[in-house]
């Protein structure tokens, strides 16, 4: 029986110094728990805040997602009418000093068109589609390089969309985290003045950036469409870069 107390006595005195040594590391150190997940409290203190910076700035390149589409009755035909109305293409795009390194291949496809006729399927040809990126840089030239394509590619041509964008945001960076940085520091100090606090200093800084180009859909150049006349007319507008920050300030 008297062991049996000094072993109960023993506990309670390791126990003790156990939680006086916590309270002297300070709270900061003790892990919390948060929905089942132990986190530091240091971790869920200050105030967080997200501020965005945008800058409007007229696009200096275009870029046309664009190709040629034939459907034969044979591969070989289908195959040959879209080489030739490709071959066409890309003639008149190099005419326009379009760069080689400014054409990339986005889709190739050779595949069966069927239909249903009297509850069974029938083979009825061929379709060969090629489709590529272009990037005009003579924003001037845009709607010339449009009209000549689909005079070259004829009925086979296809122009699917056209993007304007910036060819190298990163020299507008600097303004628009200036934006963003103020934005958050603005938010910040709104949140602690209805809170009754003092703002401290930034602990955390983490940057994430989006930038969204202007998009214009024409899908004008399909099959039996012929090119318009005067020159199609295209408006870049504006387009926004945008830039975030998440930062995290300490409260006094």
């Amino acid at each position: 029986m008297k062991k049996s107390w000094i072993l109960v006595i023993g506990i309670s005195l390791i126990a003790l110094t156990l939680a006086v040594a916590g309270c002297e590391t300070g709270l900061d150190s003790v892990p919390q728990i948060n929905g089942g997940n132990f986190t530091l409290s240091q971790q869920n203190t200050g105030i967080w805040v997200t501020g965005e910076g945008k800058l409007s700035v007229t696009p200096d390149v275009a870029i046309i997602n664009m190709g040629v589409e034939a459907q034969a009755n044979k591969v070989e035909l289908a195959r040959q009418q879209a080489e030739e109305a490709m071959l066409a293409v890309m003639a008149e795009l190099e005419s326009y000093d379009v760069a080689d390194e400014d054409i990339k291949t986005q889709h190739f496809s050779i595949y069966p068109v069927r239909r249903w006729e009297k509850e069974r399927e029938i083979l009825i040809g061929y379709r060969v589609t090629n489709i590529v990126t272009v990037k005009i840089r003579q924003l001037d030239d845009t709607g010339a390089v449009i009209d000549a394509v689909a005079g070259a590619g004829g009925d086979y041509t296809r122009v699917n969309s056209i993007s304007f964008t910036v060819d190298d945001p990163t020299e507008y960076y600097e303004e628009v985290r200036e934006k963003a940085m103020e934005d958050a520091e603005s938010k910040a100090e709104q949140l602690a003045d209805l809170s009754g606090v003092s703002l401290g200093r930034p602990t955390y800084i983490s940057e994430g950036s989006i930038y969204a180009p202007v998009t214009r859909d024409l899908y004008y150049a399909e099959a039996g469409a012929p090119a318009p006349e005067p020159t199609t007319p295209i408006s870049p507008g504006e387009t926004d870069i945008r830039l975030t920050v998440q930062v995290v300030y300490g409260i006094q």
